[in-house]
């Protein structure tokens, strides 16, 4: 059915002709609802039994008699099948905006639109979002979130499912994801405060920031810097120019092509290596397998619980004869010269998993935590 209630007449406002139709569509208090249009869409949840809207038309015409040619062109239909509601904005050929306020117990909203920014807040239900063009802003959400964006920034607040968010170029940034978090774009930051889930985030330029997560973390960026600052499971972390820090984690998996590494407080599997740039590692008491660091022009720094059973196996090139680029505060490791390399191997603790060090032109250091 054709949605009615425009306001008598377009008003001049500046360069454009602008009309404004309002209505409402009874729904299902826990339906679904689907919107479909051309310009930017605000949606809110409320506590409503109906979808309310507020669709403001603008166009470009040399006097009122050719604006209302254009605005009537502009249509906004109502559909029901089931449990979804569907408005559409059909044809046009100007600026269409739309206004709604929807029940907030709705279990499921999507809107797809041409091009221009969304802006979805206070739904309990899952949100799916698509523009052809325009920033995205989703908070205080009850459901699992998708964004997705032909250009623009994605800003979420709090939603307590998963989320997905995609944009062609822009940042992304959120603050509480409940479950597993899934960001990636084209050219721009990423920072996640807080994620219940596993995170996953790629840029392929720009930094990458995530305080906190609650289960493994995968970030990768072709140039920028990563920075975790607590996981709950593994960190995988890779970038082409940048520096990587990460806080504590269980296991780090990460790699720089042009930049320093630090780790700190971290257990299980250790493996970080650098073409450029020192690493300092702070290995955390407990469970502890085989690590390998490494690095091709700078130092590398390892802290080592006093208690800690490990294996210590480093290799350095030497600069100069005789000159030993290994130094160790545990008497156990011994440093000798080997050809044109600086060996130094011991088994701390009795010994246990292999702790791998190579580095070439700075020193090794291995110290003890205090």
């Amino acid at each position: 059915m054709c949605l009615a209630g425009a306001q008598p007449g377009p008003k001049r406002q500046g360069a454009f002709w602008v009309e404004t139709v309002t209505g409402s569509e009874a729904v299902p208090p826990s339906g679904r609802l689907k919107v479909i249009t051309r310009g930017p869409v605000t949606l809110a949840g409320a506590d409503t039994g109906a979808v309310e809207y507020t669709l403001t038309k603008k166009v470009k015409a040399r006097n009122e008699a050719a604006a209302r040619r254009l605005l009537e062109q502009f249509v906004l239909k109502a559909s029901r099948s089931g449990d979804m509601t569907t408005l559409t904005v059909a044809n046009g050929n100007g600026l269409a905006e739309l206004l709604i306020r929807a029940p907030r117990s709705l279990s499921w909203s999507g809107i797809e639109t041409h091009g221009g920014r969304i802006e979805v807040t206070d739904l309990n239900g899952a949100v799916r979002a698509e523009t052809g063009g325009g920033a995205m802003r989703l908070d205080r959400i009850g459901g699992d979130v998708a964004a997705y964006t032909a250009g623009g920034e994605i800003v979420v607040g709090t939603v307590r499912g998963s989320a997905r968010c995609v944009t062609a170029g822009g940042p992304i940034r959120a603050q509480s994801i409940g479950g597993e978090a899934n960001c990636e774009t084209a050219g721009g930051e990423i920072s996640i405060l807080e994620a219940g889930g596993p995170v996953r985030a790629s840029t392929a330029g720009g930094s990458i920031r995530i305080a906190r997560a609650g289960a493994t973390v995968v970030a990768d960026t072709a140039g920028g810097s990563i920075d975790v600052g607590q996981a709950r499971g593994m960190v995988r972390a890779e970038t082409s120019g940048g520096s990587i820090d990460v806080g504590a984690a269980v296991g780090v998996r990460c790699e720089s092509a042009g930049g320093g590494i630090r780790l700190s407080k971290v257990s299980g599997s250790v493996r970080a290596s650098t073409a450029v740039g020192s690493i300092v590692a702070r290995l955390a008491g407990g469970e502890f397998s085989d690590g390998f660091l490494s690095t091709s022009a700078g130092d590398i720094t390892v802290f080592l619980p006093s208690n800690l059973a490990v294996t210590i196996r480093a290799r350095n090139t030497a600069v100069a004869q005789g000159v030993r680029r290994i130094v160790s505060e545990f008497p156990e490791v011994s440093v000798r010269m080997d050809g044109p390399l600086v060996v130094g191997e011991g088994a701390i603790n009795g010994g246990g998993p292999v702790l791998r060090l190579t580095g070439s032109g700075g020193t090794i250091y291995i110290r003890r935590q205090r």
